[in-house]
């Protein structure tokens, strides 16, 4: 499982290798904390756009900048590992910025796949994406599956 956990430098090798061989590489990104069935979901239906799928992960510096400091729940290894125990995924690389635009940028992924909640919102990827001919797509999500829902019913069951 280790093997799936990347540093970009050899993400950008990977990537470079399947395009040449005609593969198309999907590309999420995301926290991942306190991985749940939606993830789960999501993943499946992103792995089956393309030949090899792909996790930009959220390093814990920048779930703290986008989710508080409470967050995340689970340290970036511990995510990493889960993740990568998920058999549609291919490869994880962890990134510092609040957003996988770099990431991108390098690895150059034919799809990103985002949850349908930001379809059309901006989202800061596009820009990146339609620079080299890449795309978004957008997957709907589980109701009610989400790691702020977990959280708020661990933190009521404490109270009562």
């Amino acid at each position: 499982m280790k093997a799936k956990i990347v540093a970009l430098d050899k993400l950008i090798r990977i990537g470079d290798g399947c395009r040449a061989q005609g593969k198309k590489i999907v590309s999420a990104g995301g926290c991942f904390d306190i991985l749940h069935a939606g993830h789960i979901a999501y993943l499946e239906e992103a792995a089956v756009l393309g030949d090899l799928l792909v996790i930009f992960l959220n390093s814990d510096h920048s779930v703290h900048r986008l989710k508080g400091m409470e967050r995340p729940v689970v340290p970036q290894a511990e995510r990493a590992a889960v993740l990568a125990g998920v058999g549609c995924v291919d490869y994880i690389c962890l990134f510092d910025e609040q957003s996988p635009c770099e990431c991108i940028r390098k690895v150059k992924p034919d799809i990103f796949v985002k949850g349908s909640e930001y379809q059309g919102r901006p989202i800061p990827e596009t820009e990146v994406l339609h620079s080299y001919g890449g795309r978004v797509e957008f997957i709907n999500m589980v109701n009610g599956c989400s790691t702020t829902n977990i959280i708020q019913k661990i933190r009521e069951g404490y109270r009562e």
